[in-house]
């Protein structure tokens, strides 16, 4: 029992002085729109300091003091490392917002005049650049099916089948 007691607490003080940098991205197949949604989810702090790094100035996403400069920021920095192919196509993502839920940022990404997913293929480095313990979680859903896979630095490259 004491051992257990040993390693339950070794293990959150290693969470502790090792956080954990993951990103989550659903991407979702609107059949009634013909889209794909994108959705990007990403720790509000790690995401500052690697869009300051990226823009070369400084970003509050909560408060921002410029929210056009700084949601171009974001647009620009998800669309040069999330890359798609939909059904053997190069997509574009456009940008269609961000919200702050508790301690994460929400971007929001469309793809018009998509066809259900047959393919879709991945290459994504989101925040590689800031950690290189980042994982960067993939939930696609298409057809009422849903497919999942975790990306761990330094991979960057991913294809779910439908």
């Amino acid at each position: 029992m004491a051992n257990i007691l040993v390693q339950w607490m070794a293990t959150g003080l290693l969470a502790v002085l090792h956080p954990l940098f993951v990103s989550m991205i659903d991407i979702n197949h609107n059949a009634k729109a013909a889209t794909a949604e994108i959705s990007v989810r990403i720790f509000t702090d790690d995401l500052e300091k690697t869009l300051e790094h990226f823009s070369k100035s400084k970003i509050d996403l909560t408060h921002p003091a410029d929210k056009a400069f700084v949601e171009k920021q974001l647009a620009a920095y998800v669309n040069q490392k999330l890359k798609l192919k939909i059904n053997n196509q190069s997509v574009v993502l456009h940008y269609l917002g961000y919200e702050i839920q508790r301690e994460s940022v929400w971007s929001y990404f469309e793809v018009q005049k998509v066809a259900p997913f047959k393919k879709v293929e991945v290459n994504c480095s989101l925040l590689y650049d800031f950690e290189s313990g980042q994982m960067n979680i993939f939930h696609v859903r298409s057809n009422k099916t849903e497919k999942s896979y975790k990306l761990d630095n330094p991979a960057t490259t991913t294809s779910f089948d439908f």
